[in-house]
């Protein structure tokens, strides 16, 4: 199950990425942290700017909305998300193509 921590209008949730994949895409879920591929390079901060991108066209927020709180060049992050509740996320979630883990 992925770790969501909700904090007044904001939600931070773990994330574990791949960087140089062939496309971005949800890969499931590694010790309670959200696995996603990132058709972009760990150089320069791409592969920070198309997590952003992701989350932010794949949750209906705006890029603005989504912040790297934690882990900015590892691939292990914590990502805070504004202006979307639990449920929206968890529910968003579980209509993706998420593979179980």
């Amino acid at each position: 199950m992925i770790r969501l921590k909700t904090s007044g209008d904001s939600l931070t949730l773990a994330v574990r990425v791949q960087p140089r994949a062939a496309r971005s895409g949800w890969r499931g879920v590694l010790d309670g942290a959200l696995k996603i591929a990132l058709a972009a390079p760990p150089v320069d901060g791409a592969a920070n700017e198309e997590l952003i991108r992701f989350l932010a066209k794949e949750f209906g927020i705006p890029r603005q909305a989504v912040t790297i709180i934690s882990g900015q060049t590892s691939r292990q992050k914590v990502v805070a998300l504004q202006g979307i509740s639990e449920e929206t996320v968890r529910a968003r979630l579980a209509v993706s193509a998420l593979p179980a883990r």
